[in-house]
């Protein structure tokens, strides 16, 4: 039987050169891109992705995009959510309350520093941090094992199956 996962991921390295466009229209680098795909394959030879919850800002949906692509997922298993913007610790447990029912892997795409609260929150484990302290870095992958249990957003339940920066795949 196949187990419940979570999967948390942050969007790709976006561009700031933009200056005059919004955060929310702020699109991905070159670098972003290649990290995205890079990561989608990582995905792919690992997991079966029953859904993906998407921030709608253009860096998270470009990711999400190239992430599909690799998956080879159509545009119904997405789901772009709003709250997930700007959201804060209690708006992205929100988020997996409504969206986990029925699901075996979700993925969830959205923007720091709320992965990182969602991430220590949800695992029993804290997370190793980078050597410059930083947790979810662009493109990380952060996968939550539920077991036979359920995805839940009780505190320190999951377990932290792995932490995957795309650096660390080069």
């Amino acid at each position: 039987m196949q187990k419940h996962q979570l999967i948390i991921m942050r969007h790709a390295k976006s561009d700031w050169s933009e200056g005059n466009g919004s955060d929310f229209e702020r699109p991905l680098t070159a670098r972003g891109k290649k990290a995205a795909k890079q990561m989608g394959k990582w995905l792919k030879h690992r997991y079966r992705i029953d859904r993906i919850i998407c921030s709608p800002a253009l860096r998270t949906k470009q990711t999400c995009q190239l992430v599909a692509e690799q998956l080879r997922l159509s545009q119904n298993h997405i789901r772009w959510e709003s709250a997930i913007y700007d959201a804060s610790l209690n708006d992205l447990v929100s988020v997996i309350k409504k969206y986990s029912e029925n699901i075996r892997t979700l993925l969830l795409i959205g923007h720091n520093p709320g992965l990182d609260q969602l991430l220590c929150y949800l695992s029993r484990d804290p997370p190793p941090v980078t050597s410059m302290g930083k947790l979810l870095t662009t493109a990380a992958i952060a996968v939550l094992d539920y077991g036979d249990t359920g995805i839940t957003v009780q505190p320190n339940y999951a377990c932290l199956q792995c932490l995957v920066r795309p650096k660390e795949l080069s």
